[in-house]
């Protein structure tokens, strides 16, 4: 495999940042997923942590160097999710449970393969546009497909923030997966929370990303979304992919350190981009470090009861 990628993740004008992000890949196969957790206190940022950690060692497992059933594999992955939050919150008698929006994807041998829980979304554009995106499981969204109300109208409407599945909620989750989808050249994969793309026009998403160096054009896109935002600018979060399909390099290009090319890892190496809970200072925090090394252990605990 041969991609470029680049994920940040920022407060906003919040005071603690709930969203959680992730990559991992081994010779033959890519995973990223995101996450954007609700909940009072921090539990919103530990549902968050458990989403996108319980998706993350279960490819590290089962990567070999490739996913066997990559629907399959997201869908049990993103419920055992679902079922550590559950405990958590019965562990810790929380009578308002934390929840998370989840969005993740495979590729393998140039073919993406996706499944969403919420209204974190993923876009695949093409050529500077957008090819398709997921669909929000939300109020606003239901009211769209009903021809209720317009796209403009969902996004000024009051309960557009309001969603119908998530990981840890009372009832199970939907989760809804896409087509196996084949990828070209230069495509971009974009994962994100409605933080970005709710004040980006999904045209200057597109055409923002459409940039070669995303190590440039994903901060930028964040600045402008802090900006748009406002004073009650939402967490900011993104996993932006350019995707190769091929090792060999055009006539008389130079090579980008940027660039990831898997053609020399071994078949059990795994490389991970995954922040321990409370140690990315971008996820501001008001836990004291004993509170911090607390959760880090819950958290491992629960999600070691569904490792298998």
């Amino acid at each position: 495999m041969k991609f470029t990628i680049y994920q940040e993740s920022r407060p906003g004008k919040r005071p603690n940042n709930e969203d959680r992000l992730a990559h991992c890949y081994s010779r033959d196969a890519l995973l990223t997923v995101v996450a954007d957790g609700m909940g009072g206190h921090y539990y919103g940022e530990i549902a968050a942590q458990i989403a996108v950690q319980t998706l993350v060692e279960s490819f590290q497992r089962e990567a070999t160097p490739t996913i066997e059933d990559p629907f399959m594999f997201l869908h049990r992955a993103m419920m055992n999710a679902h079922r550590a939050i559950v405990d958590f919150s019965t562990m810790h008698r929380l009578n308002d449970s934390p929840r998370t929006t989840c969005v993740a994807c495979i590729v393998q041998q140039n073919v993406a393969y996706w499944g969403h829980s919420g209204d974190s979304r993923l876009y695949l554009m093409r050529n500077g546009r957008v090819f398709t995106h997921t669909r929000d499981h939300s109020r606003v969204q239901l009211l769209i497909d009903q021809g209720v109300i317009n796209e403009a109208q969902a996004a000024v409407h009051p309960e557009r923030n309001k969603i119908y599945s998530c990981l840890g909620g009372h009832t199970p989750p939907e989760i809804e997966f896409s087509r196996k989808t084949p990828l070209e050249a230069g495509d971009v994969l974009a994962l994100c929370t409605d933080g970005l793309w709710g004040v980006i026009p999904d045209e200057t998403l597109a055409v923002s990303l459409k940039s070669e160096n995303l190590l440039q054009a994903v901060p930028a896109l964040l600045n402008q979304a802090d900006l748009r935002g406002g004073p009650s600018a939402d967490n900011l979060s993104i996993i932006a992919v350019r995707w190769e399909d091929s090792y060999v390099e055009a006539s008389g290009a130079t090579s980008s350190s940027s660039v990831v090319s898997t053609q020399a890892m071994s078949e059990d190496t795994i490389t991970t981009r995954l922040d321990a809970f409370g140690r990315n200072p971008n996820y501001k925090t008001e836990l004291t470090e004993d509170e911090i090394e607390r959760a880090i252990d819950e958290i491992r605990s629960t999600i070691q009861k569904y490792s298998k």
